[in-house]
């Protein structure tokens, strides 16, 4: 299961996976500084806008120690304002579930328990990814 530490939304407001719970969650660890994650957040950005709603949702969680102050510039540079972007601060959410490197994914079932993660980069609106995440969903995605 998910650890029940908490990240941050921009406001300061604190959140758990479980404010998740009835949703596939699939959590991106990624930084501002890191060139994998930049290559990577495009692709979460489509696949969030393609499959979300109440039974999917896609947690960019921020791993940048400077806060805020960096990852916001970075959102706004990407145009990646449709993500839930959330800030692991301290870094005690990853340390949790042991991310070891960036990025990782990791899908979290309807209940809050890991289904699988993947360690680098993906495409993840590619249409097998797409495919993968259509059928933990349980639905059909939109056009």
């Amino acid at each position: 299961p998910a650890p029940p530490s908490p990240f941050f939304a921009p406001g300061g407001e604190r959140r758990t996976l479980a404010d998740f719970r009835g949703r596939v969650v699939l959590v991106n660890f990624w930084a501002t500084w890191c060139a994998p994650c930049l290559r990577e957040m495009p692709s979460l950005r489509r696949l969030h806008a393609k499959l979300a709603g109440p039974g999917f949702t896609v947690l960019a969680l921020a791993q940048d120690l400077e806060g805020w102050s960096v990852i916001e510039p970075f959102i706004r540079r990407l145009g990646l304002g449709s993500l839930t972007v959330v800030l692991d601060r301290g870094g005690d959410f990853a340390r949790g579930i042991k991310v070891h490197g960036l990025p990782t994914s990791v899908l979290f079932d309807r209940s809050g328990k890991e289904l699988g993660r993947l360690i680098g980069v993906a495409e993840w609106d590619s249409p097998e990814a797409v495919a993968l995440l259509t059928y933990y969903i349980g639905t059909t995605p939109s056009p």
